[in-house]
Formats: structure tokens, sequence, C-alpha cells
């Protein structure tokens, strides 16, 4: 049996954060579906479009990830696809408690989807999407918290 992992996650932006949880997890899992999901209460910096475009270059010599879009639950989007791991990554405490809250929502409404966790690698516990997001937002140089395989600006919109 093919053991299949849903990474979810607004990913605006994709992070170092990101790259190394889902590298790791390579580890564990023979193939990992990064979905990318639609949150109409979230003001993005970047497109789902261009956000597709940004893991898939990350990933694009690794056969064994596949890149997605959806909306809606992530626990509803495993029962559509067939996938019984839900992948996340944990920063601090606040996440472990948020995401364990998350993770029993998820198994009592799909008891056969199992949350699995890995803790985020010391380095880049302190990366977050949304610090990178406001250094991007303020011209700052965001390139130490993101993938070396993209250069954020190719996505931006030009000025």
């Amino acid at each position: 049996m093919t053991k299949v992992a849903v990474f979810p996650g607004s990913f605006d932006p994709f992070t170092v954060g990101h790259e190394s949880v889902v590298l790791r997890a390579l580890s564990l899992f023979d193939k990992i579906i990064i979905a990318v999901g639609y949150n109409a209460n979230k003001k993005s910096l970047f497109s789902i479009e261009q956000r597709l475009a940004i893991i898939r270059k990350v990933f694009e010599n690794e056969p064994r990830i596949e890149v997605i879009s959806f909306e809606g639950l992530t626990v509803d989007l495993c029962r559509r696809i067939n996938v019984l791991y839900i992948l996340r990554g944990l920063r601090t405490s606040d996440d472990f408690e948020y995401e364990r809250a998350v993770g029993q929502v998820n198994k009592a409404m799909n008891p056969e989807v199992e949350s699995v966790y890995l803790l985020t690698a010391p380095e880049h516990s302190f990366v977050n999407s949304s610090v990178v997001r406001e250094i991007i937002m303020h011209n700052g140089d965001p390139s130490q918290f993101i993938p070396k395989s993209i250069n954020i600006k190719d996505f931006l919109p030009r000025s």
C-alpha cells in the first residue's frame, strides 16, 4: 500500500520551513500532495496560481511531490482523493495546541485519517509566512526565508 500524505496550507508564501518539513517527510511517505488552500478570510499577497507555481518550481525535480489547490476542509479533501494522512509542521507550543485541536476534530470527522506532525528544524522555528509576507510587502530581502530555488521577485507584480 502506498503511503500518501496531504500537506495543507495557505503557503503565502512558501518558506524554507515548509520546504524542510516536506523534504524530511519524504522518508516517511511514498508521495506528498502539497495542497494550497483557498481561504476567503485571508488577504493573500500571492494568488493561488502564483503559490502553485512557486511550490512546483521548488519541487520540480521531485516526482513524489504533487501540488494542487483546494477549497474547503482538509479532511474532506482527504476523503475525495483517498488519502489517509495529513502532514503538519510544528514550530511552537501555540502551533501544537492549535494543531492538536484541529487534528482531533479531523479525527472525529473521519476516523480513518491520521494527522502526522513534524517538528520544524530549530533553524526554521522562527520563520513564518506572515513575517515573510511583511518583509516582501515592505521591499525587504526575504531570500534567507524562502527556498533557494526560487526568486520571489519573479512572482511579484511588475511596478
